[in-house]
């Protein structure tokens, strides 16, 4: 890592130390002598490639690009970003530049500027420093939009002629995705380039849950059977007993945890949630160790995030944490649906609302869906103040 005057940089100095402080030595040697990043890391010191985010967006290696940039974020080398949100743009762009018909492409190109990434933007800055912003379903909105102006095209169709039946056509003969084409419908409508067209949306809560006695049977096996990783035992059973989604277990921190003369508690929203044993030991454990084992090279020693993850600086991804638990067949939304509705049978709305995260109208459907009263529940309320 020494530059052309036979020094380190001032700017990489965290780095060097980072990996020379690495509590696997032998991982991190390895990883100089074999890994894609290191000639990188080699390319910055020598000052044979500009330290930015961008040259590294244009490397001919991205992951290997990626991971390194992590490298230099974490250690203050190069700025945060919302690398996320980068992604997405890039994607967009190479994505739409990829439709052939230019009237296709000239409207999916204005649709993702003017609606999905705009949309995308506001709600990044937002949010709170350091977390992940959510852009799959804003792929899966732009991915809809040019499969519906293809599937128009492959029959003799132009987005002016297109009709409701044509949509309700379009619906019936795909997969459940064809739907996230609502969002394109809705804008090009709102221009005028289309009649109102409906696409049906299906609830979240109409999906499949876990049964009651299959949930349970998996939540024991994460609490008790010895050779499950910690990890995938609190995460799962956050899924399981709490309805969390992977994307909000992914990003959480270990300030969300607290312990008061041994009762340990969880906020996983607004509330701080009371977690019983032997579940609050686990997450105790959890906070204290922080997987040190599983982190990269050059991850600081010091992390906030409750799962860190491969990236040195951050937290899992949801997609890792939905393939380490599939191996241990827990089916991530079937289980969140089977948590809800239970939950949602014994609280009454506005309490699920602000313990779990989700909307107010989505803890009235819940409830509704399962059986509770949250007019009841607010009457009451009203009755004692």
């Amino acid at each position: 890592m020494a530059g052309p005057d036979g020094g380190i940089a001032t700017a990489l100095q965290g780095v060097h130390d980072a990996i020379v402080a690495s509590a696997s030595p032998h991982k991190a040697l390895n990883w100089l002598r074999t890994g894609a990043g290191a000639p990188i890391l080699g390319d910055l010191a020598a000052g044979t490639l500009t330290l930015s985010h961008e040259a590294l967006d244009a490397h001919l290696r991205p992951r290997a690009a990626g991971y390194v940039r992590q490298m230099l974020v974490a250690h203050g080398a190069l700025p945060e970003r919302d690398e996320a949100l980068a992604g997405l743009e890039r994607w967009v762009d190479a994505t739409v530049g990829g439709i052939d018909r230019a009237e296709d492409r000239k409207e999916v190109r204005a649709f993702a500027t003017w609606c999905t990434l705009r949309g995308i933007r506001r709600r990044a800055s937002r949010s709170a420093p350091n977390r992940r912003t959510a852009t799959a379903y804003a792929r899966n909105q732009v991915s809809s939009a040019i499969a519906l102006l293809d599937w128009l095209a492959d029959h003799g169709l132009t987005l002016a002629c297109c009709r409701q039946a044509d949509i309700d056509r379009w619906c019936a003969t795909g997969p459940a995705s064809r739907r996230d084409a609502r969002h394109f419908l809705a804008w090009t409508s709102g221009r005028g380039l289309t009649p109102k067209l409906v696409v049906p949306v299906v609830a979240e809560r109409d999906g499949d849950a876990l049964g009651a006695e299959e949930r349970w049977t998996i939540a024991r096996r994460l609490l008790h059977e010895p050779g499950i990783d910690l990890v995938d035992r609190v995460a799962g059973s956050f899924v399981l007993l709490y309805a969390q989604t992977l994307s909000r277990v992914a990003v959480m921190t270990k300030d969300q945890v607290s312990v008061t003369e041994g009762v340990v508690a969880v906020r996983f929203a607004h509330n701080d949630v009371e977690i019983a044993q032997p579940l609050g030991g686990l997450i105790e454990t959890l906070a204290a160790t922080a997987r040190r084992d599983h982190v990269g090279i050059a991850a600081p020693t010091i992390t906030s995030w409750l799962f860190p993850g491969h990236l040195p600086g951050r937290p899992i991804t949801a997609s890792r944490l939905g393939s380490r638990l599939g191996v241990l067949g827990i089916d991530a939304r079937a289980a969140r649906r089977a948590a809800l509705i239970q939950l949602a049978a014994e609280l009454p709305a506005p309490v699920l609302a602000d313990s779990l995260g989700i909307t107010p109208t989505t803890a009235a459907d819940w409830v509704k869906a399962a059986g509770g009263d949250w007019a009841a529940y607010a009457g009451s309320i009203s009755e004692s103040g």
